[in-house]
C-alpha cells in the first residue's frame, strides 16, 4: 500500500547549487565571481561591490588541479552560502501578491534584511531578494532561474506536488495520518524557513486535515538521516536476504536494486 506512495524529484542540493550559479552569473552590478580558496594566494579587503584585489595562485604546467577538484571546492563555497545567506520566503509565494497590495518580490526588495557574503578573493556583496530567489523553485517553478543548459523544472517536481503525488498513491483512509507525520531530513532541509513554508503550502492544498512536519533537532542527525537509517537497516538480522552480489548486479544491472528492495 505504501509502496505506491513513493515519489521522486531531482530538485535537491544540486538544483539549488545550479540556481546559485545562475544567480551569481547574472548578479548586478557585476557577476559574482566563484573563485575557490586554493586559487587565492593573498587578498586585500575591499568595499561591497568593488572588484577584488587578490593575488591569484598559479600552477606549473601539468600540475594544475583537475576540474573535478575545482568543482568540489566551488561546491564548498556554495554550501557555505546556502548555510549563511539563503532562506525560503514566507508567507505566500515570492512571485505572488501580499494582502497590503503589491507583489512579494517588491516587499522582499524593500525589507532591510539583506545579508552579506564574501568570496575567498575578498569580493563581497549584500544579498536581499536574491537569497529567497535561489530556492523559490522548490515551491514555484515559475520563479526558477534557467538557461539553455538548465531549463526550468516541471511543476510536478516541487516539494508540495511531491507530497501530493505520494498521498495520491495511498488509501484515502491513511492520508490524514501521513499528513500529520511528515518527516523532512537532508542537508537542504536545513535552509532557513523551509519547513514553515512547506507546512503553509500543504495547508493550502489540504485545508481540512492537520499538517505536522517533523525534523531531528540535531543538525548532524538531520543532515545524515539517510545514512543513519541505512546503517540501522543493514544491522537487522534479516537484511542479508536483500544483499546483492556483484555477479547479480553485473547480470541484471542497476534495476535489480529496485526489485530486491521492494
Amino acid at each position: 500500500m505504501l509502496r505506491k506512495g513513493v515519489a521522486r524529484s531531482p530538485l535537491a542540493g544540486n538544483h539549488i547549487s545550479d540556481q546559485l550559479r545562475l544567480l551569481f552569473s547574472t548578479s548586478q552590478p557585476q557577476p559574482f565571481p566563484l573563485t575557490p580558496h586554493y586559487l587565492i594566494n593573498s587578498k586585500t579587503p575591499v568595499d561591497a561591490n568593488t572588484p577584488a584585489q587578490a593575488v591569484y595562485r598559479t600552477f606549473p604546467p601539468g600540475t594544475e588541479p583537475r576540474p573535478s577538484f575545482r568543482a568540489l571546492q566551488e561546491e564548498r563555497i556554495l554550501t557555505e552560502f546556502k548555510e549563511s545567506v539563503v532562506a525560503v520566503w514566507s508567507p505566500g509565494r515570492l512571485g505572488g501578491h501580499h494582502p497590503q497590495g503589491g507583489t512579494n518580490l517588491d516587499l522582499a526588495r524593500s525589507q532591510q534584511n539583506a545579508r552579506p557574503f564574501e568570496m575567498p578573493d575578498g569580493y563581497n556583496q549584500l544579498f536581499g531578494v536574491e537569497r529567497y530567489r535561489a530556492v523559490e523553485s522548490l515551491f514555484d517553478v515559475k520563479m526558477a532561474l534557467s538557461d539553455a543548459t538548465h531549463p526550468a523544472p516541471p511543476p510536478a517536481h516541487t516539494l508540495p506536488n511531491l507530497v501530493q503525488q505520494s498521498l495520491s498513491g495511498v488509501d484515502v483512509d491513511i492520508r490524514s495520518h501521513l499528513l500529520a507525520n511528515i518527516v523532512v531530513v537532508g542537508g537542504s532541509s536545513l535552509i532557513y524557513g523551509l519547513n514553515e513554508r512547506l507546512k503553509q503550502e500543504l495547508e493550502s492544498l489540504y485545508p481540512g486535515p492537520r499538517v505536522r512536519i517533523f525534523s531531528p533537532g540535531s543538525v548532524v542527525e538531520r543532515k545524515f538521516s539517510g545514512w543513519i537509517g541505512g546503517s540501522i537497516l543493514a544491522s537487522l538480522g534479516t537484511f542479508h536476504q536483500m544483499w546483492i552480489s556483484k555477479k547479480e548486479y553485473d547480470e541484471h544491472g542497476p534495476g535489480i536494486v529496485e526489485k530486491r528492495c521492494k
